[in-house]
């Protein structure tokens, strides 16, 4: 029968969820197939398209009956934010597997929330792609020698627009502390995985287009608002240095609304015999500079290869790119293998409790002008 799985919200991530439950079994014969018994969304009219394109056995409008249901083993929680410590406390308290979105509802407080015996795996996708679990062998294994500094960037223009709608995503009571939750979460995630503990921080915040047309309809996406003015209540951009319990330096910059920018997410990691490059956008790529001379080493380029993290499980050989999808099937499959053997793997709830708590942090360091120390 396969492990019974609902999916609850439908926006861009539920629908990439499902793709993934849909594609998991082609890639890894070892996890056991999904029977997609439920989908929720309360968008009218959204979950019985969802059921009919991907055939989900069940359309719903509410969540709550699906809390418990014997026919449901996990959950996809895709909804908004401020609803995942609601939805992750139920179906947690229920016996239900959770694979939830970052950033795990508004607050490190909302993340720690989810209390019971079962799997929790978290959305901090970047940290599959195999270019990057190959960067973090290098820097793990001194490849690089010891990390000395480091700078990682998230920076798109989705909201760039000043005509963007108002949605939740603006709004601090359901879209939390902003770009922080939203890009903020992965970056916070992505050091911490290849190079360990923060120590303490310093930030600074900004929101540089702090009015937006209210939306007159359901939104889905970045649509434009056609509505009255609303203020922007959460941040566009934040700056932030970081300590590392390692003795590192780290800069992270995240902004939502950077003119021409489009997903530019990556990282430069300098150590003390070399340094590697990566971006999000050339994701089988891995630029990695060292040699016994310091000064003047040439970048080559590294194509990730089935030896590196899950690539194997997609293609046979280097070079050929992998998608953003195929990091939500790794993700899947990570999240099943964890269901099934009762042993987490890949990003976990622990993961998203301590991006949480940097972030928040983050928020702090910014409003005193000062550093935090995480504990």
């Amino acid at each position: 029968m396969g492990v019974g799985v609902a999916v609850v919200g439908f926006g861009w991530m539920g629908r990439a969820h499902t793709q993934a439950y849909a594609r998991v079994h082609h890639h890894y014969s070892d996890v056991e197939p999904v029977r997609l018994v439920a989908v929720a969304d309360d968008v009218p009219g959204r979950a019985e398209q969802a059921a009919r394109r991907y055939g989900f056995e069940e359309p719903a409008v509410d969540w709550r009956p699906l809390v418990g249901d014997p026919r449901v083993q996990a959950v996809s929680i895709t909804a908004p934010n401020f609803l995942h410590r609601e939805m992750g406390s139920a179906f947690a308290a229920a016996g239900q597997h959770i694979w939830i979105e970052k950033p795990v509802g508004l607050t490190a407080d909302d993340a720690r929330a989810i209390v019971g015996d079962v799997q929790v795996a978290v959305g901090f996708n970047y940290r599959n792609a195999p270019a990057v679990e190959k960067a973090r062998e290098l820097v793990a294994n001194g490849g690089i020698g010891a990390v000395t500094h480091a700078r990682f960037r998230f920076l798109s223009d989705y909201a760039a627009h000043p005509d963007g709608a108002l949605s939740w995503r603006f709004e601090r009571a359901r879209g939390g502390n902003g770009v922080l939750g939203d890009l903020g979460a992965h970056g916070v995630d992505l050091i911490r995985f290849l190079l360990g503990e923060i120590g303490s921080l310093v930030a600074d915040t900004a929101v540089f287009v702090p009015f937006r047309p209210r939306p007159t309809t359901a939104t889905a996406g970045h649509e434009r608002g056609s509505g009255e003015p609303g203020p922007v209540e959460n941040d566009d951009y934040f700056g932030c240095l970081l300590r590392m319990v390692s003795g590192a330096r780290v800069v992270l910059d995240c902004s939502r609304v950077a003119v021409g920018e489009q997903n530019s997410y990556g990282f430069e990691i300098h150590g003390t015999r070399g340094a590697l490059f990566w971006d999000f956008r050339r994701m089988g790529e891995l630029g990695v500079a060292g040699g016994p001379d310091y000064q003047d080493e040439p970048v080559r380029t590294v194509f990730a290869g089935p030896r590196d993290g899950d690539f194997g499980a997609f293609q046979p050989g280097a070079g050929i790119p992998l998608s953003y999808d195929d990091l939500k099937v790794i993700e899947a499959a990570r999240f099943l293998r964890s269901v099934s053997d009762g042993t987490p793997y890949g990003a976990t709830l622990v993961d998203a409790i301590r991006a949480a708590e940097a972030l928040d942090a983050m928020e702090e360091s910014a409003a005193s002008r000062s550093w935090v120390a995480l504990h």
